[in-house]
């Protein structure tokens, strides 16, 4: 499997796919998330799965991916997630609203897995589109 395969084998199997037991074959035992914008679940798959869990459950989430780029043993993923907020998330309550937000990560590959991952998202317009900040005027 290539470094892009594998990139969108995360996505589209473990995000999009609800298949969590993907992330115990495409990740590596000692994987470490980078992202200080969502709460930490620990390393290793059990964590990625927790954190992508969150998601999932509280926004019925979705994450659309625009492109992908291969280069020094490092996979770049532009995306967008998409969802509606109707559960519990961040110790939110649930509004209905939609949520869109881009976002970028940056996946270290080593052998056939998915060693790190460093994700930058659009946090501030997520917690705007549910009413939870005040959106600028």
């Amino acid at each position: 499997m290539t470094r892009t395969e594998l990139a969108r084998r995360f996505f589209e199997d473990v995000c999009n796919g609800r298949r969590l037991d993907v992330a115990d074959d495409i990740l590596a035992a000692d994987h470490v998330y980078h992202d200080p914008q969502s709460p930490s679940h620990g390393d290793g798959p059990d964590g990625m799965k927790q954190t992508v869990a969150l998601y999932q459950d509280g926004l019925q989430g979705r994450w659309e991916v625009h492109q992908i780029v291969e280069a020094s043993g490092h996979v770049t993923v532009r995306w967008t997630g998409h969802g509606v907020h109707d559960a519990e998330i961040l110790g939110i309550a649930p509004t209905g609203r939609e949520v869109h937000v881009d976002a970028i990560t940056l996946l270290r590959i080593d052998g056939e897995k998915i060693a790190e991952n460093w994700t930058c998202w659009d946090t501030l317009g997520m917690l705007q589109q549910i009413g939870a900040v005040p959106a600028p005027a």
